[in-house]
């Protein structure tokens, strides 16, 4: 494959600028730029670093409750007992050497008018530029029956961490011949190609392990990310093992009875052995505090600041986003926070920010040493981000030892982001 992109313009995305914040205490001097992060994963802890290494003047804070941040991206490999848990673990203990105040608290309140962020504890933080970098949150009232007790007995395994292990157990508990059901919804959400790695290397496990069960993926969606080349590596490496029912053959999920195990679509039930139910999504809870989140449930931007068009001197960034073109993804996440950190490094000295130009990768494992993957260049055009020439997807009639050398790829790709962002 020739991918115009190489692996580390791919990961970095963007050259940016970066500043960054120290403690509370110092927050309230007036002599260096006051710039609060919100959220630390791809997005929010490379925004972080990039303004610091920008400008060491910088007072930098990143708010985040979790100690330790646990990587969606490979986490499907958990689930198939691919990988272990410990190697999707990662800290901040870099960051807050390179001087970013690191708070390890969650952020409760925003006062857009006095430029204020409250956290659990009652630390009040000022700022002058807010970075907002929350992620997902579920869209419950949208699946009727779906909660947090329900997601104990239906995990989504869409947040890395505890669900990830229930959805392992659960799997190593079903007996042969048992029939795993995957519901995915409608976009937007995060990684739209990340349910059918899932369905792969699930499928690879029950090969392995339960040869006589199933997978059948009940889909909100007619058409998917990269679906010619997710559906040629099924037939070729697990038969008719993987089913899917799309969004006009009745596949979109309507509702869920925990209780009974039921399924519910509307052309007809189903009482999986197992049920990993993704939810609808909208942009992290603190989005709307904020007001940055429209009706849509998302938080619509400045493609060239990454400002939000909803409330002043608050920059939206990663999956809580509405990006146009560019997806939901790690890649395009830490794209977006470095171009918004070269952004405000822009706009606190006075100047116009430069047009962002990102670049995204997604690479997709559907079994050990069987990966393939899509780049893209995005830039702003209009209120949106839209698709540039440059991007290219791998070959859909391609030898298992290009597959190989992907999936080697992909691994690389995970070190170099993950040792970029928090290393």
């Amino acid at each position: 494959m020739n991918v115009p992109v190489t692996r580390r313009t791919a990961v970095l995305g963007i050259t940016a600028a970066a500043t960054s914040l120290a403690t509370p205490s110092i927050l309230r001097a007036q002599s260096a730029g006051r710039i609060v992060v919100i959220g630390g994963g791809f997005g929010g802890a490379a925004c972080a670093r990039a303004l610091k290494r920008a400008d060491a003047k910088l007072q930098v804070t990143l708010i985040e409750p979790n100690k330790i941040f646990t990587s969606c991206p490979f986490s499907n490999e958990v689930i198939a007992g691919l990988r272990e848990m410990e190697t999707q673990h990662f800290g901040y203990d870099k960051l807050a050497a390179d001087g970013i105040a690191v708070i390890g608290q969650a952020a409760a309140k925003i006062e857009p008018q006095q430029r204020s962020v409250t956290t659990t504890d009652g630390t009040v933080l000022t700022y002058d530029r807010l970075v907002l970098s929350p992620g997902i949150d579920f869209h419950g009232e949208a699946l009727p029956g779906y909660d947090d007790a329900a997601s104990e007995k239906m995990p989504h395994a869409w947040r890395a961490g505890a669900q990830t292990l229930l959805l392992r157990r659960q799997l190593e508990a079903m007996a042969d011949g048992g029939t795993v059901v995957i519901a995915i919804p409608a976009n937007p959400s995060r990684c739209p190609p990340a349910p059918y790695e899932r369905a792969s290397l699930i499928a690879h496990y029950l090969k392995t392990k339960k040869p006589r069960s199933k997978v059948l993926i009940l889909d909100a969606k007619d058409n998917f990310s990269q679906q010619r080349l997710f559906e040629k590596a099924w037939k070729e490496l697990y038969g008719d093992m993987i089913e899917r029912i799309g969004l006009s053959q009745g596949g979109r999920v309507t509702s869920v009875d925990p209780a009974t195990m039921t399924i519910v679509t509307e052309f007809g039930n189903y009482t999986p052995d197992v049920a990993n139910v993704i939810p609808p999504q909208r942009a992290g809870r603190i989005a709307e505090i904020a007001g940055a989140a429209d009706a849509t449930g998302w938080c619509p931007i400045d493609p060239m600041s990454f400002e939000s068009k909803r409330v002043r001197n608050v920059h939206v960034i990663g999956d809580a986003c509405l990006g146009g073109g560019i997806p939901k993804s790690a890649s395009a996440a830490s794209a977006q926070g470095k171009a918004c950190a070269a952004a405000i490094v822009a706009l606190l000295a006075g100047r116009t920010p430069e047009p962002p130009r990102l670049t995204g990768v997604c690479y997709n494992t559907v079994a050990p040493d069987y990966g393939f993957s899509l780049a893209g260049n995005y830039q702003p055009k209009g209120d949106i981000f839209a698709e540039v020439e440059g991007g290219a997807t791998s070959p859909v009639d391609a030898p298992r030892e290009l597959r190989a050398r992907e999936a080697a790829e992909a691994e690389r790709w995970f070190q170099t982001i993950t040792t970029d962002t928090f290393g």
